[in-house]
């Protein structure tokens, strides 16, 4: 069992390689079927994504069973199983090759793989006749052993590295359509904000490490109570950094919305079980560091409070029915966020499991929508629940949960993570002023999460339909106008994700407080009842008027992109310019210079040697009558 970390991670490793190398292989023409050679191509690539991803699905449930799930249940944690294979000299702080699975990593992996398996499955459908399936479906493997790498490590650098392949597979995986310049666009922008993120991400494990004298986590988390509290605030602000461009918190947020625009399930899987969760995951693997870092999770709490509410908001506001999740997500995070800043590391880790859950199903089931509408638009859908009952069905469960309504597994972990904050105003792990703030947004936000909610679910499923025929969709797209449900490749994952987003929320245990639990379930219903009233008034007009003149700024998402431009890029694209001009002007120019100088020298130099012999003669006779001057008049 000990080597399981490491078949897990290498599974999926190797179903990448195999993917790119081998699904096209032999490269045959075959005349009489016309496309076939591709669409063998991409059968042989889904078998080769498939079954390990599989695998590894049994060995991360293995690796969960055996230690009991003890996380959840705050039980005493069980032994953790995995081996070092060796250490990497660096001239000071060694590297330790070692991946094991704990009661923390165990339950992760079970989400990472679980969702993995379930988008390779989707895909299989949803791109069946895409000439890039082949690497989309290897960059997918890629990405889950990143992730799952990052789930296992025993070491801070050996986490780092399966943190930065996810970040270069999502550029992959979002820019596939990279034909489109927005798909390209919003690849580039997720790539270069989360790495901004990462510099801090970096360097703050170099704080912890050095200080620590080692990089392997369970060294370094049983150095926290020697370290001063100067050293921790250092490096978990530092990590705070990573952390915020991963799991897109405030201020490094606004990849995320623009990511949608890659294929439905490279958001499933984004959203639900790689990068946006391995930023919380980090936070809950070195908890012990950020309690002893009390303004650390001061400036956690401001961060989720602004996020949880402010993206809410937006959701409300915005027509994209995944923008709408994408803005969901975030605010969900920012939840997870306020549960670790109010001291409950399960909380969090518990409502991260059962979002993993309902959001790759909401998403999913979104990519059936789109994929029978032909658009990401609500204003084009409608009435869909008879032509979809089974998505239907299913995504009703997603939003249910999504909105915290019981028994639906949303509503157990929001339930845990309120009640921390609650805890936290009396506790004093946070200031009065931060307690007080997370504890109201995240009240609020619960209303806010039962409208957008509600509004998505009216908007796409009932009223009149809205359907029209479009026209024949450009190359590279998965989106077409269909009458029928989505292919079984595509439905199977939607049901079998419809089970824990109902069921999962019973696996913590039924621990309700029900003050907590009546609060917030009247408010969700509350926020749900409000735009439900205002649809019912006029179906065809959209809920969202409700916000006033608040609408556009929460469309626009209070315009942080337009002040990051403002701020940031139009003045590194002036720097730009201005570079290029001086190179340009002033180093091109002093080259270009030296090039005509040289050639007008030589000009004058060439008028004395143009063949005239006469001039020759008269050249020599000249310079013997100066010698002879010269001569008479210094001597």
């Amino acid at each position: 069992m000990t080597i399981f970390p490491l078949l897990a991670v290498v599974l999926p490793f190797v179903a990448a390689f195999a993917g790119l190398l081998l699904s096209r292989w032999p490269h045959r023409r075959l005349e009489s079927r016309p496309g076939s050679e591709g669409s063998a191509a991409n059968t042989r690539a889904a078998w080769i994504a498939v079954v390990p991803t599989a695998a590894a699905v049994v060995l991360a449930l293995w690796l969960a069973w055996a230690p009991g799930f003890a996380f959840l249940e705050d039980a005493t944690p069980g032994p953790a199983v995995g081996r070092t294979y060796g250490t990497i000299g660096t001239g000071a702080v060694p590297i330790s090759l070692t991946l094991q699975a704990d009661d923390l990593s165990a339950i992760l992996g079970v989400l990472v793989t679980l969702v993995a398996l379930a988008v390779q499955v989707y895909s299989v459908g949803y791109l069946h006749d895409d000439p890039r399936y082949p690497s989309y479906s290897a960059f997918i493997s890629l990405f889950t052993s990143a992730m799952l790498l990052v789930v296992y490590a025993g070491d801070l650098l050996v986490l780092y590295v399966g943190w930065e392949v996810m970040g270069l597979c999502s550029y992959l995986l979002i820019g596939h359509w990279w034909e489109d310049k927005s798909n390209s666009r919003a690849a580039i922008k997720a790539f270069l904000v989360t790495r901004l993120g990462d510099v801090g991400f970096l360097f703050g494990i170099f704080v912890l490490g050095g200080a620590a004298g080692s990089f392997r986590i369970s060294e370094v988390l049983a150095k926290v109570p020697e370290m001063s509290t100067g050293t921790l605030v250092t490096a978990t602000m530092l990590l705070l950094a990573g952390v915020a461009g991963k799991s897109a918190q405030v201020p490094l947020h606004t990849w995320l919305p623009d990511a949608m625009a890659g294929p439905t399930p490279i958001s499933a899987l984004i959203h639900a079980a790689t990068m946006v969760a391995a930023g919380i995951f980090i936070v809950a693997r070195l908890f012990p560091a950020f309690q002893g870092a009390r303004p650390t999770l001061d400036v956690l709490a401001v961060m989720a409070a602004l996020g949880m509410l402010g993206a809410a908001l937006a959701a409300l506001a915005q027509d994209d029915l995944k923008r709408v999740l994408a803005y969901s997500t975030i605010s969900q995070l920012s939840y997870m966020a306020g549960g670790l800043a109010a001291g409950s590391d399960s909380a969090a880790i518990f409502h991260l499991l059962t979002h993993g859950a309902f959001k790759a199903l909401l998403f999913l089931c979104a990519g059936a929508v789109i994929h029978h509408v032909g658009s990401n638009l609500m204003s084009q859908m409608g009435g869909l629940r008879r032509a979809l009952p089974v998505t239907f069905v299913t995504m009703t469960i997603g939003f249910a949960a999504l909105a915290g309504l019981p028994p639906a597994s949303g509503f157990f972990s929001k339930d845990e993570l309120l009640l921390t904050m609650d805890r936290a105003l009396s506790s004093g792990g946070l200031t009065d002023a931060a307690a007080l703030l997370l504890y109201g947004c995240a009240l609020a936000t619960v209303a806010v999460t039962g409208a957008y909610a509600t509004r998505a679910w009216l908007r796409t499923f009932f009223g009149e339909a809205r359907v029209v025929a479009l026209p024949e969709p450009e190359p590279g797209t998965a989106h077409v106008v269909d009458i029928r449900e989505a292919p079984r490749t595509m439905l199977v994952p939607i049901v079998l994700l419809s089970v824990p987003a109902v069921l999962l929320g019973f696996a913590g245990g039924l621990h309700v407080e029900l003050g907590v639990a009546a609060v917030s379930v009247v408010l969700a219903l509350l926020g749900g009842g409000v735009v439900y009233a205002f649809w019912r008034s006029d179906p065809f007009a959209d809920p969202a008027r409700l916000l006033g003149p608040l609408r556009v700024p929460c469309e626009r998402a209070f315009y942080v992109d337009g002040v990051y431009a403002a701020l940031f890029v139009r003045p590194a694209l002036a720097l730009a310019r201005l570079v290029v001009r001086t190179d340009d002007v002033v180093v091109d120019g002093a080259v270009r210079g030296s090039g005509r100088s040289a050639r007008g020298l030589s000009g004058l130099l060439r008028l004395a040697q143009n063949g005239n012999v006469q001039l020759y003669v008269s050249g020599v006779l000249a310079g013997v009558l100066l010698i002879v001057v010269g001569a008479v008049v210094f001597t």
